[in-house]
Formats: C-alpha cells, structure tokens, sequence
C-alpha cells in the first residue's frame, strides 16, 4: 500500500466530489468551479479506484491476448506523475476533483485515508430509485447499456444497482475517514434550496460564498441528452461494445497504443448513420415504469435502514412513502 502514498502532497486536491453518480456532482463541480479560490479538472478522474475493475472495466484494454491495465505495483511514477499533472500550477488555489465512482470504492476510501495531508470528502446522496433509473440512461447513451431497464435489473443489476447502496459505502468511509471531514449533501435538498445547500458546503470547505459569481446560479449543468429511440440505441450497443474502449485512450496512463487504429472504419459509418436514423436531443427520460420504482424502493428501503442516524439527518423519509 506504500506506493499509493503521493510523493508530493501540495500536488493532492484539498477536496473531492466523490458521488454518487447521477445524484447532482456535476451541479457542484460547475458551481465550485466557479469560485475565484478553487481549481477543479473539467474531467473525473477516478485514481484512488483506477484499477479497480468492478468501478471501472473500460480502464483495462485487452488485445492480441494482452491486457494493458492501470497499475500502481508496475509503475507507481508514471501513476503519480499522471494524476500530479492534474494539480500542476494551482498550488495556490483550492484543489479538487470529481469522481463519482469513489462512494461505491471501498479501495478509494483506504487509500485517500493514507496520504499525508488531509482530504475533505463531499457525498451526494439521491433517491436510489431514480439514481438507478438516470444511472440506466448514462450507460445507454455512452453505449455500455445493452438491455433495457427493466432486463438490466434482471441480467446485470450490479451495473446500476450498487451505486445506490449507500448506507454500506458511507459505514465504509467512517472506518478511515473521521466523520468531521466527511460532507453528506441530499440531492432532494439541493435542488429545493441550493444556495442554502452551497453556503453549507462553503463553511466545510472554509470559502467565502459571497466571491460566487452571480451567473453561477442561473445555469445548469448535465441536462440529459438522450436519443429518440432507446431500442435502436439498444441495438447499436450490442454492436459496437466489444470493439474497444475508445472513451479513454487519452486519459489514463496506461493505454492500448493501437486502440484507435485498430477500430475498424465502419464503427465511424455506424456511428453517423445511427444518429441520421436516431437523434438525441435534451429530453427528460420516460417515465419509470410504476412497478419497476415499487419493485426497486422496496429493496432498497430494507437495505437503507438506518441510513438516517448513521448520517445524522432525515434522509429515507424524503425518499420513501412511510412503511
């Protein structure tokens, strides 16, 4: 575990956003970003997980019977230097970073523990049901979801389901991180009362709110963007999810050199034709499927409990009907 240790500690973020995803990270990032005092990359990161496979199975490349992977045991200055890059120049600001994978890590807890200088945490914490739900949608529209809703709860739940486990993921954090410096934001409360959610979160993080541009509040952050058909999109992912995981070939440091090359032209032909015949537009998701929310809050009303007194707030009565 010494490896995971960072050779230069100015070079660590002061603060991380780290879930969880499709829960309003992005509305924070944005809003923080803006500070004059703060430094946040545009990009998630996700390295105190980065090799871990279940968080993220598009970081590994395999071909020609050879995997390139993220390692810290093979290279730990290539590791270092690649996310040090990241903070490089704005020693002076407050750093953070934004990986919405780390709530769900139980490795990002251990190793952020670890460094030498202290990290503040920020959660967000979403009905579950719906967190799911906008979760199913970000995998179909960035081509990893290959069944709909309802058969991705029955043929791959952990995929979308485990992110919304928190009570055992914060139990987690709480074992290496004092709860002093752990953040717990309700998205339900942040969407009602935003400035009230963000003044909050200055005091924790010791910045002034008043140094808030006052555009800040006038925008929004990652509308959904979703296509016409979820069937033919569907059908598109099927056909191009085993041709490589061509997202991240710029931003990790380890990748498939031939990633790109190899990628057979007619991916590129699919793709146009695919959005001639499929469009996205801004649209708000259907619906869920009424049987599928009872279904989905039932299970995870029974794995929340307790959730309330571990975060010392009212939290399940915002998400749930009274059992």
């Amino acid at each position: 575990m010494t490896n995971w240790i960072a050779p230069e500690e100015d070079l660590l973020p002061d603060f991380i956003i780290g879930g969880a995803m499709k829960s309003g990270t992005s509305t924070i990032h944005r809003i923080l970003s803006s500070h004059p005092k703060i430094f946040i990359p545009k990009k998630e990161i996700g390295f105190f997980d980065i090799d871990n496979i279940l968080e993220h199975s598009d970081f590994n490349f395999y071909n020609n019977k050879k995997w390139v992977f993220q390692s810290m045991e093979e290279n730990p200055r290539v590791m270092w230097d690649w996310y040090h890059s990241k903070f490089r120049g704005k020693e002076s600001l407050l750093k953070g970073e934004d990986s919405t994978t780390y709530l769900a890590s139980k490795v990002a807890a251990k190793r952020i523990a670890l460094q030498k200088k202290e990290i503040k945490l920020i959660f967000v914490l979403r009905q579950p049901t719906m967190r799911a739900y906008s979760n199913y949608y970000h995998l179909l529209r960035t081509g990893r979801a290959t069944y709909t809703f309802e058969d991705t709860l029955r043929f791959n739940p952990f995929s979308i389901v485990h992110r919304s486990l928190y009570k055992d993921q914060i139990e987690n954090y709480f074992k290496f991180i004092p709860k002093e410096k752990i953040k717990i934001i309700v998205f339900e409360d942040l969407i009602s009362n935003q400035q009230v959610v963000i003044k909050d979160l200055c005091e924790f993080l010791n910045i002034e709110f008043a140094e808030f541009p006052k555009q800040v509040w006038d925008n929004h952050t990652n509308k959904a963007v979703l296509p016409k058909s979820t069937k033919l999109q569907i059908q598109k992912n099927n056909l191009l999810r085993g041709l490589g995981n061509m997202k991240y070939t710029n931003d990790l440091p380890f990748i498939w050199a031939q990633e790109e090359k190899n990628r057979p032209f007619f991916v590129k032909v699919v793709n146009k034709l695919h959005s001639k015949l499929n469009p996205r537009k801004e649209q708000a998701p259907p619906v869920i499927n009424p049987e599928t929310k009872k279904f989905l809050d039932t299970y995870f009303y029974n794995e929340l409990l307790g959730l309330d007194e571990l975060v010392e707030q009212e939290v399940l009565s915002k998400w749930f009907y009274k059992k």
